[in-house]
């Protein structure tokens, strides 16, 4: 039985996606692989249809205009016929014996009407092979058990769920109704805060599945490209702050509301962070139409968010703002090297 639908977007990965590729190839017959080629002007897309020619009961390739990461997961959506799905970028990989105990663990939910959404752990993994750290959720799910979201602890401050760690179940993802922005970086936070509403019965396996590659020169993750596309992050931000009504959420399912205030909240600090980093008044204006937007959507949300410690700190003005701004990224940094 096919469980898990992997898509990787590519554009111009043909110096590395076979490693990506040939991990998820070691899920066998249980897994289907969607290569997105994104308009890639180098071999990508040969060697693409390659792959599909060799494992046709497996991969299928999907070649497009370029339209960008989200347009990427936008169409490996549209083509997955798995229960689950879930995303893995062309220069990251998965821990063969990690999804293979993934895989089993899936097959035996399905017997039971499976899960909403299921939770691994990742690492964090540098380019020179000298530097990683794992991202673990042992203090907020109970391991390797169905739970509801009642069930579940508190998130750290640096916690938080990423492409990385969800797997969703397709249809859950659908009835979201996310479509992602072409052409705009970040996007990855919308997939994976729009569905959470609809999330019912999670699960959480202690596993070191995915193995994210950082340290790549030019990476969107990059200090330099971050800042350099701070107003990327101000528009991701603020589609998450409009896209649920927190309120209500929080009433109705505390836990749930309060995870999704948290990541909502830390979005909008990452925002303010790299932006100010460009130390310019049109940085500062932008800081500043970012949050009266927010006023806009919802006062009472934006307000107490504006309170927060954190984004209190980062939002003062001038160089002492700024300068709490970056001491905080650097001690973000310092423990979780994340770029």
């Amino acid at each position: 039985m096919k469980l898990i639908s992997f898509t990787v977007p590519c554009y111009n990965s043909a110096d590395y996606m076979h490693i990506c590729i040939d991990s998820l190839l070691t899920g066998g017959d249980r897994v289907e692989i969607i290569i997105i080629d994104d308009g890639s002007s180098d071999q990508t897309g040969a060697i693409a249809d390659a792959y599909a020619a060799k494992y046709p009961d497996t991969i299928k390739v999907v070649h497009q205009e370029n339209g960008g990461h989200g347009e990427g997961i936008n169409q490996g959506l549209k083509h997955a016929t798995c229960p689950y799905f879930k995303v893995v970028d062309s220069d990251d990989w998965v821990n063969a014996v990690a999804l293979q105990h993934v895989l089993n663990r899936l097959e035996e939910l399905e017997k039971d009407g499976g899960v909403d959404l299921m939770v691994c752990n990742y690492v964090y993994e540098h380019e020179d092979r000298s530097l990683f750290s794992t991202i673990r959720y042992r203090n907020i799910f109970p391991e390797n058990q169905v739970v509801t979201w009642d069930q579940t602890g508190r998130f750290h401050s640096n916690q938080y769920l990423t492409l990385h760690s969800a797997i969703y179940r397709t249809e859950i993802i659908r009835q979201s109704g996310i479509v992602l922005p072409k052409h705009i970086f970040y996007e990855d936070n919308l997939f994976v805060y729009a569905p959470l509403p609809l999330t019912k019965k999670l699960i959480y396996m202690n596993e070191d599945l995915y193995r994210y590659l950082i340290g790549r020169e030019g990476q969107s993750v990059s200090e330099k490209v971050m800042m350099k596309r701070c107003t990327h992050q101000i528009e991701i931000a603020q589609r998450i702050f409009d896209m649920h009504d927190l309120k209500v959420i929080l009433r109705e399912n505390p836990k749930l509301g309060r995870y999704m205030y948290h990541e909502a909240c830390f979005m909008l600090v990452i925002a303010t962070v790299f932006t100010r980093l460009n130390r310019t008044e049109e940085a500062e204006q932008r800081v500043r139409d970012m949050w009266a937007h927010c006023m806009k959507t919802d006062p009472v949300i934006a307000r107490k968010m504006r309170r927060n410690f954190l984004n209190f700190g980062v939002n003062l003005p001038g160089s002492f703002g700024r300068g709490i701004g970056l001491k905080g990224y650097w001690l973000a940094h310092k423990i979780v090297q994340f770029n």
